[in-house]
This record gives C-alpha cells, sequence and structure tokens, in this order.
C-alpha cells in the first residue's frame, strides 16, 4: 500500500442558526452562563472543534448503513461488519478507511491502512471576523432556555446557554490521503455525502431546537459542484 499523494479539500462553514459546542466546563458561577461554547484559550475566540466535524459526519454516515443498531452507540467497528450483508460491509469498509479504527481492530487495521482523513480546527474566517469587528458584533450570544410546565403553561428551570449566532462564518480544512490502494473507490465522495447529510441534520448540540444549521462552501469550484448535485439518501 502507498501514498499517492495528499489532498487537501478546504472552504468555508457557514451558520444558519446558532451553534453550540460546549467547553465542558467543570463549574459554574453564580449568575453565569451554564452552557458556555468552546474558544481558543488565548484569543478567547469561538472555533469548531476538528473532532466534532469528524465525528458527527462519521456518525451520519454509519447511521445510513444500517448498522448502528448493532455499535451499541459505540463508533463502527471491523468486528460489526462480520454477518452484515454485503452492500453495509462494503460501505463500513469505506468508513473504516476515512475515518480509523479502534485499538480493538488492531489486526485489521493493518489491511485496512492509514486513516484517509485528517480534521482541522475550524477558526472564524477572518473576513468575517473583521467585519463583525468593525460593526462591533459579538462572537457569542446567550439565549435563555426553559421548560414549560404542560398543566400550568409556565416556564420552569431557566437556564442559560451560550452560542455563536447565526450568520458567523468558519474557515475549514480536510486532509484526504489518496492511497494506490483506493483506486477503485470513492473515498473524497464519500466525504461528500456525510458533509451533505450534515447539511441536513445539524452540528453540535441542541439539534432538536434549532441550533447547528451550517451550509458548507467549497474553494474548488468543481467539487464545490460537485457537492451541490450530491444526493445521500437517494
Amino acid at each position: 500500500m502507498q501514498l499517492v499523494r495528499m489532498k487537501q479539500i478546504k472552504g468555508k462553514i457557514f451558520l444558519k442558526s446558532g451553534l453550540h459546542i460546549g467547553a465542558g466546563d467543570t463549574e459554574m458561577k453564580i449568575g453565569g452562563t451554564d452552557n458556555t461554547v468552546i474558544k481558543h484559550p488565548h484569543t478567547l475566540e469561538p472555533f469548531i472543534p476538528g473532532s466534532s466535524l469528524k465525528g458527527k459526519i462519521r456518525s451520519l454516515l454509519e447511521l445510513r448503513t444500517g448498522l448502528m443498531g448493532k455499535t451499541e452507540g459505540k463508533p463502527l467497528s471491523y468486528k460489526v461488519l462480520d454477518g452484515a450483508d454485503e452492500s453495509a460491509q462494503a460501505e463500513g469498509l469505506k468508513i473504516l478507511k476515512l475515518f480509523g479504527t479502534s485499538g480493538a481492530d488492531e489486526e485489521e487495521a493493518k489491511n485496512l491502512g492509514p486513516t484517509r482523513c485528517s480534521f482541522a480546527d475550524c477558526p472564524l474566517d477572518e473576513n468575517w471576523k473583521q467585519r463583525a469587528q468593525e460593526d462591533h458584533l459579538p462572537f457569542t450570544e446567550i439565549k435563555p432556555e426553559n421548560s414549560i410546565n404542560r398543566i400550568s403553561g409556565t416556564a420552569e428551570n431557566p437556564r442559560f446557554t451560550e452560542r455563536v449566532p447565526a450568520g458567523a462564518e468558519f474557515r475549514f480544512s480536510v486532509t484526504l490521503k489518496i492511497m494506490d490502494a483506493d483506486k477503485d473507490e470513492d473515498l473524497e465522495g464519500l466525504l461528500l455525502e456525510g458533509m451533505k447529510l450534515l447539511e441536513m441534520d445539524a452540528l453540535g448540540g441542541n439539534g432538536s431546537r434549532g441550533y447547528g444549521r451550517v451550509q458548507f462552501e467549497f474553494d474548488d469550484p468543481k467539487i464545490q459542484q460537485r457537492f451541490v448535485s450530491i444526493q445521500p439518501l437517494s
């Protein structure tokens, strides 16, 4: 197995609704925000972790295979493919090539080779950041949340969630390793299908409540044209 080339797929992520990717706070200050977003420790600017992007794209592709019921909520592994139908096996192997396998699949991983995809963290787009600063726009907002008592109709359990507001723009970069053994497999196409599924779903937390709607725009016009035409569930 030989590395033929490295391809970088770059572009922008546009937020169509507020995005919340949690910072994992270990303490809550009185009168403070319950759920803060992850920020760069030096600039305090929000960013999208590459792990969040990779994890959601992978989980949606796994869901499409129909194998997720066998994984017990864990990432797809080589062993889960045993007993699956031929189509699901083929798709599952491509997912494992793109996103990697667990330590439990050490022997099988030797046959699959290295993980093909590497996702970089996504910083704020510099042009958008400059416009926001000139217009004195905040990089994050605080959205109040509560639950409604079904009988009395009153609000209960108020909480405050920080999120990056709709309209913000981030830069993304994915590096794809092209191996000679993959010449008959369109792994780039599978990656783009996963990204299209993400556009149809949501990134980050509270997706069922409207958070995390995103749109991808690619720097390469050919990739952009291909992406627009993709129908991942047809």
